[in-house]
């Protein structure tokens, strides 16, 4: 299969497949939660859609990444986590509630912010040598279909026939992450013979982002007063990207398959900071946290 049908129709399939999936998980309350908890929305918020990139930005800065890397870093830093960073807070005993809601308004969110922000990074990157124009209004549209879309339709689907929703749960998500395993294979494969060298550009950078985003996450959580497991979820909102989102961006809408290398690249190696964070770490000071209460 040509890497042409991989990212123009594979993808985008695996895309929608997964946040229809992420749909019928999420009921309008979810969204309500923003009223209820606006302290831990807000902080939540701001630490996906601001802090991380400027950390990538700053990663990006430090390593020296030639442009199409660095750019495809960015992108990758402008797609907040969806159905994993949902996963990872659940086996990390956090609050689960919250990490939905944040996957939620990121749905909603990154539709709009994504493309302004890919086109800022292009112009600044690649440069007038070598310019690039997204198609913002496109890609707003496109991304919207892809992601609001589909959670619209699966929170219609749990609402309105629940039976058949959990049936199609149980399909979806095996077939959405095999699509996604042929196009990151479909990638490697085209590159194979480069992917040392991107390995070597780009496995420490993604670590480094990953890394400190998980610890930015948690930190600024905590010193906002939030609860233990609320600062465990934001820590893993902030520190998983979606690597699938950013992969439709720089695959299918830019055609850059350079561009592409980073997410892939921090598809296989953030799970390792990731869940020592998560089941390790968030194990740790939980225990901590019971250990306090028992005592007083």
């Amino acid at each position: 299969m040509s890497n042409g049908i991989l990212l123009g129709v594979v993808l985008p399939a695996a895309l929608f497949i997964i946040m229809l999936g992420m749909g019928m998980t999420l009921r309008p309350a979810d969204f309500g939660r923003v009223f209820t908890l606006p302290r831990a929305v807000l902080v939540g918020l701001t630490g996906q859609m601001l802090f991380v990139p400027l950390l990538a930005f700053g990663v990006v800065t430090l390593f020296q990444l030639p442009p199409e890397l660095a750019v495809g870093l960015m992108v990758l830093s402008f797609a907040p986590g969806g159905a994993t960073s949902n996963m990872m807070t659940f086996l990390s005993r956090g609050d689960v509630a919250l990490s939905i809601t944040l996957t939620a308004f990121a749905s909603v969110i990154t539709p709009f912010t994504m493309p302004l922000l890919t086109q800022l990074s292009l112009d600044h990157w690649m440069g007038s040598s070598q310019p690039i124009e997204l198609p913002i209004a496109q890609t707003m549209l496109r991304l919207f279909v892809i992601t609001v879309v589909p959670v619209s339709i699966g929170m219609w689907l749990h609402g309105k026939k629940p039976e058949l929703s959990q049936k199609l749960a149980k399909v979806v998500k095996p077939l959405s992450i095999g699509f996604l395993a042929m196009v990151i294979i479909g990638i490697v494969a085209k590159h194979w013979t480069q992917m040392p060298d991107f390995l070597a550009a780009v496995g420490w950078p993604v670590i480094v982002l990953n890394s400190l985003a998980l610890g930015l996450g948690y930190l600024f959580a905590r010193v906002n007063g939030l609860n233990v497991p609320q600062q465990l979820t934001i820590g893993i909102e902030v520190g998983v990207q979606n690597g699938g989102t950013a992969l439709l961006v720089t695959g299918a809408i830019l055609g850059n398959s350079v561009m592409s290398v980073p997410p892939v690249i921090y598809g296989i190696l953030m799970w390792g900071p990731s869940m020592l964070f998560g089941l390790w770490w968030g194990k740790r000071v939980l225990n901590s946290q019971q250990t306090a209460l028992g005592q007083s």
